[in-house]
């Protein structure tokens, strides 16, 4: 069952969301021990692959271009960097690493070329791939797919009503759009959203019923707190509770059972037994590392010890899905094909002994 239908009116969702919390929980609990490993908890890795500088005027994003944050912007990392950081993250129990880039959309360039060698290169380390890189042609999340993408992470945030008071350079219905693209290629979707932007109850209902509503729902859905950063539209907003957390996660896991829930963002405010209230509610997945994208994060070891203390295990990869196979890529294929050419006439002309009879032609000026 990938959406539990009893809750399919905004109604009947908001009496879910406002039961006793003790109670939702319990019924979160048992739906997840019915579809999901209680015990099995995804530790993903998030990295900023390119950082700050974008176009767009998201309220709760630091790396957006016209706000003044201590976000210091930086070009595209290599290829090489990106294996040298999911082989840390692996080795420090991650199985899925997401590449986010501030890009408002992907452009068809040398920078995407990139990131599918990227793809390629971390899905032949047995970790599953996610991106996160603004919205996508349908020909682009082919190429991605093509490449082995396991996930492609794209939120809509909050609800259709409430989104145009976060965000006004890209539409909700670009969003859906983009999602739909990932959809037709064959990639996974995670999407998901963010409470505490001073929305009401009623918006963070809105949003699952956005899922809800789509033919098949995602099968990730992160949820995130605010994390307020100065220099932003939203950094004077007061931190939710911790209760809210968990009745989010509680909620989104009775709706979407068969969905893998993530506890993302904001974390570090949370305290050891409210994580293991979201745990128990349904959560099986966590962000590990000292950040996400910009924003703090709790450590690896202390994620070990609290995993130590709950008896939590790591989940291993592709649980959800088979692995997709990494196929070359025609574009970057054709682009060392042509380089290979160039390097072999250059060495040609390099080799070849001048002529004893050439002399320069001599040029008059007048």
């Amino acid at each position: 069952m990938k959406v539990n239908t009893t809750y399919n009116t905004k109604e009947a969702l908001l009496e879910l969301y406002n039961k006793p919390l003790l109670e939702l929980v319990f019924e979160a609990a048992t739906v997840h021990r019915q579809y999901h490993n209680p015990r099995e908890v995804q530790m993903s890795s998030l990295l900023s692959i390119k950082t700050g500088g974008c176009p767009e005027d998201c309220g709760y994003c630091p790396q957006a271009a016209r706000y003044h944050t201590d976000v210091e912007a930086h070009k595209l990392m290599t290829v090489d960097s990106v294996i040298e950081q999911a082989k840390n993250a692996k080795a420090n129990g991650s199985s899925r690493l997401c590449m986010g880039a501030a890009w408002r959309e992907v452009r068809d360039n040398k920078d995407f070329d990139q990131v599918v060698e990227m793809v390629q290169a971390v899905n032949d380390l047995d970790m599953e791939v996610c991106c996160t890189l603004g919205m996508l042609s349908e020909d682009q999340a082919k190429r991605l797919k093509n490449a082995g993408l396991f996930a492609y992470n794209h939120n809509l945030d909050s609800s259709r009503e409430f989104y145009k008071d976060i965000i006004s350079t890209r539409e909700y219905d670009n969003r859906l759009e983009t999602i739909d693209n990932a959809r037709k290629a064959g990639i996974s979707v995670c999407s998901g959203g963010i409470i505490g932007m001073g929305e009401a109850v009623e918006d963070r209902i809105g949003m699952l019923m956005s899922y809800m509503q789509m033919e098949n729902p995602p099968e990730s859905i992160p949820i995130n707190a605010l994390v307020a950063v100065e220099g932003t539209p939203l950094e004077d907003q007061k931190p939710i509770e911790q209760w809210e957390m968990i009745r989010m996660v509680a909620t989104t896991r009775i709706v979407f059972p068969q969905s893998v829930v993530r506890l993302s963002a904001g974390r570090t405010k949370m305290s050891m037994e409210a994580q293991a209230l979201c745990f128990m509610a349904g959560a099986s997945s966590i962000f590990a590392g000292d950040k996400l994208l910009t924003t703090p994060n709790p450590e690896f070891n202390e994620d070990k010890e609290m995993f130590d203390i709950l008896g939590l295990i790591p989940k291993e990869p592709f649980q959800e899905g088979e692995k997709p196979e990494s196929h070359p890529d025609p574009i970057n294929e054709e682009k060392k094909r042509k380089a290979a050419e160039r390097e072999k006439e250059l060495a040609a002309a390099r080799g070849k002994k001048a002529d004893p009879n050439f002399s320069p032609r001599k040029v008059t000026i007048l």
